[in-house]
């Protein structure tokens, strides 16, 4: 609750609200009569009428005690539409905001309000900050495309109208550079395709039964050029076996890990685990180090997010969260903690 205490429900209060009013009426009148008849049979038995016509003093009675009764009636629903209103005309107020683009209007719920009101001050106010924080999100994406498009975009720009003025002469070298540039462009563009469809749910998968460790140990082949070049000493322990799997999906997440590590382990000793344990396969990259501090851990497979300072360019900075999207698509995780020699394991867990 927003006062930190148990709020009575909404129809609890109205029952406990008609209850006390309607027993103060009756107290009111049946108290209020006794005391009226008693004072005057005493000191004024002429004021009261013998017949069914009523005297002057029992009209006034009446009337005043009609009039009290309506008083105290008035008091409690005042006070309790107070409390029933005050939390929904916020909540009213703010979507109002919000509907016009101001999206850190807030609710206010005070210490009066009831339970149900309260809860739905409470969840408004929830909605309002996921709807705020996936604006901010949204705003950062679109500046951290833009940024990651930007250099390569502008390279390729700047060689093609070298080449068209013959700034540039057309050399074998040249195409090769414009061929890795419009690599990194395209694997950028994936990395961003697969993102989007995980955040839509619509990241399909062509499931088969294949060789996971040889299909891994394929790849491993293919990137282990570009890994000793970096200085990696590459270690595999690959446990055999037909599983059900996209191995493409599979070999895309392995190869976001591989490059992870060029760009921002140390060079020395990298070993790739593949396991199958209870019912599920575990695939492990680990690294030597430097590691990654605790707080980095819980968002490192967040799009964007970089370490401080990676050892080599730091990337697009969208390989570990294709590596988790690929893990959630297959119905398990991605996670990364550090390791007994102070590297760190990045680890794929999905059923087997």
């Amino acid at each position: 609750m927003a006062s930190g205490k148990k709020t009575s429900g909404l129809r609890r209060q109205i029952f406990l609200s008609m209850t006390v009013m309607a027993f103060s009426v009756v107290l009111l009148s049946i108290c209020g009569s006794y005391v009226f008849y008693a004072v005057f049979l005493t000191y004024s038995p002429s004021s009261i009428s013998d017949d069914l016509l009523p005297a002057p003093a029992e009209v006034a009675w009446m009337t005043v005690t009609m009039l009290a009764a309506l008083l105290l009636a008035a008091v409690i629903a005042i006070r309790l539409a107070r409390r029933i209103l005050t939390p929904l005309n916020s909540v009213a107020d703010s979507l109002h905001r919000m509907a016009e683009g101001d999206l850190s209007a807030r609710a206010v719920a005070d210490d009066l309000s009831m339970g149900e009101a309260t809860r739905l001050v409470a969840d408004f106010n929830n909605m309002a900050e996921r709807l705020d924080g996936m604006a901010r999100e949204r705003a950062f994406w679109n500046a951290a495309i833009a940024h990651e498009l930007r250099t390569p975009v502008t390279v390729l720009r700047g060689r093609l109208q070298g080449l068209a003025e013959g700034v540039f002469e057309p050399t074998p070298a040249m195409f090769s550079g414009l061929l890795i540039h419009m690599e990194g462009l395209s694997r950028l563009v994936e990395d961003l395709r697969v993102l989007g469809l995980d955040e839509s749910g619509r990241l399909e998968l062509r499931l088969e039964q294949c060789d996971l460790a040889a299909e891994i140990a394929a790849l491993i082949n293919a990137f282990e050029p570009n890994l000793r070049a970096a200085g990696f000493v590459l270690a595999q322990d690959l446990d055999g076996g037909e599983v059900v799997c996209d191995p493409m999906r599979i070999r895309q997440a392995l190869s976001a890990l591989l490059d992870n590590a060029i760009h921002h382990a140390e060079p020395g000793a990298l070993q790739v685990r593949l396991r199958l344990e209870d019912e599920r396969i575990r695939l492990q990259v680990e690294d030597k180090g430097p590691g990654i501090p605790t707080d980095l851990m819980e968002c490192v497979f967040d799009a964007f997010r970089r370490g401080a300072k990676p050892r080599l360019g730091g990337g697009s900075g969208l390989g570990l969260a294709v590596v988790r999207a690929i893990a959630r698509a297959h119905g398990g995780e991605a996670a990364c903690r550090a390791s007994d020699s102070q590297g760190t394991i990045f680890e794929l867990t999905w059923p087997a």
